[in-house]
């Protein structure tokens, strides 16, 4: 570190949806579809003077083998509608949805922006995400998926116009992807354009996120792969003509509090027991695998036989990588520890980032963000609606004490929370 002053950190409550990582078996767990919950969460980020409120995509209901996969489904309202009924009831919170470029129009997202920007006085986020999966694009009339080559050629375009669209005026254009004439039947939104967020980590994603984001929603919750992470992303902007603070990185972490170092360990591991039971150890095997393994005894040694290569067992989850590859990984970590199979999908899937004392982690993430591995965190709590009370009651008080996190919100938009340029206009 330098001489420099403290850099701020920035601050998202993510709302978990459709994942393992919620416990739903926890008897403070709640819905995931009433309005209470995404209200409770939103309104506990604002207490705590967080930047954003962060709401993630789920367009089809994953299966194994034909049937749904009923250990992690509840429901997902569409995202945009769920943060229009938040914006009644925050005022300064930013609300980011993630909605997919391979199956929407330019015009109709900019407008619903747009919409949700104008109405929250400026607030509104757009996670901008891909797909090539031909399973989740059943749902669309056109058949709706692209070659994964073709993913980031249409969302960059897709943005671009998007951008046009916000900036008022009359649209012409005629690209490869789309050939639009027209305008929004809305004024420029508040902070001119909706901020813009990317979450991709191949090298193509960290492109298209240094030449049209506004933050990174990244991975890397380590100190080394964070700061080379950081320091590889920043680096792209100048091409672009920005500067390194014009893109905040912001990866999604989760952090478990105890009293004692030691408590807080005991939590984390019983946190991860909770969140990878019986049958959801079975579902990552059969992620791998490709094959049922539903009479496969969680609590013996992993599968004796090799995976089958490009199976279709599992649909609606993102390829962990090549099966082979993975098998042989995980049979080397089993085999060096001695772990069973569910003991091993413990190890090996775990995302706790942050675990210790209220001042451990306050020094840990503060730590992160003057270290440049990360401009702030996107937390992701293990209980729905309650799972960042404890932050923000006792961790947040230590960052401010710190001087690196906000006491009041000192701005009214998004862009303001984040230190970000009004973009000018076209």
């Amino acid at each position: 570190m330098t001489d420099r002053p403290l850099k701020q950190i920035h601050l998202a409550a993510h709302f978990p949806g459709v994942n393992n990582t919620t416990v739903w078996t926890d008897p403070a767990s709640r819905s995931q579809i009433e309005f209470a919950s995404f209200r409770h969460l939103a309104e506990t980020a604002e207490r705590g003077r967080f930047d954003f409120f962060f709401l993630a995509e789920g367009l089809r209901l994953r299966e194994v083998n034909g049937l749904i996969h009923d250990l992690d489904v509840v429901g997902r309202p569409e995202s945009i509608t769920v943060l229009n009924a938040l914006a009644a009831v925050t005022t300064h919170l930013g609300l980011a949805a993630t909605v997919n470029a391979t199956f929407n129009e330019p015009y109709e997202l900019a407008r619903r922006f747009a919409s949700l920007d104008h109405l929250s006085g400026g607030r509104a986020a757009w996670n901008v995400v891909t797909s090539s999966d031909a399973f989740t694009g059943e749902n669309f009339r056109r058949g709706g998926y692209l070659d994964r080559a073709d993913r980031y050629t249409r969302a960059a375009e897709f943005v671009q116009l998007a951008r046009e669209f916000w900036d008022g005026g009359s649209v012409r254009h005629s690209g490869p992807q789309f050939d639009v004439e027209g305008r929004l039947p809305l004024p420029r939104p508040p902070q001119g354009h909706p901020v813009v967020i990317q979450a991709g980590d191949s090298d193509e994603g960290r492109e298209f996120a240094a030449a049209a984001a506004d933050i990174i929603f990244s991975r890397h919750s380590t100190l080394a792969e964070g700061q080379a992470f950081h320091a590889d992303v920043k680096r792209r902007l100048a091409a672009y003509g920005r500067k390194p603070d014009e893109l905040k990185i912001m990866p999604g972490v989760t952090y478990v509090l105890g009293d004692t170092e030691e408590e807080a360990v005991e939590r984390a591991a019983e946190i991860r027991r909770a969140q990878v039971g019986p049958q959801t150890a079975i579902a990552f095997l059969e992620q791998v695998w490709g094959v049922d393994l539903s009479d496969h005894d969680p609590d013996g040694p992993l599968p004796a036989t090799d995976p089958v290569v490009d199976s279709a067992l599992v649909q609606g989850r993102t390829r962990l990588g090549d099966p082979l590859e993975i098998a042989a990984r995980w049979r080397a970590v089993a085999a060096e520890k001695k772990l069973s199979s569910r003991e091993l999908v413990i190890e090996v899937t775990g995302r706790q980032s942050f675990i210790g004392t209220p001042a451990t982690v306050a020094a840990q993430l503060d730590s992160h963000v003057q270290n440049d591995a990360a401009d702030g965190f996107i937390l992701v709590p293990h209980l729905t609606p309650g799972g960042l009370d404890d932050f923000v009651d006792q961790v947040v008080p230590l960052l401010q004490e710190r001087g690196v996190f906000r006491t009041e919100y000192t701005g009214t938009t998004l862009r303001e929370h984040l230190g970000l340029p009004v973009p000018g206009q076209r």
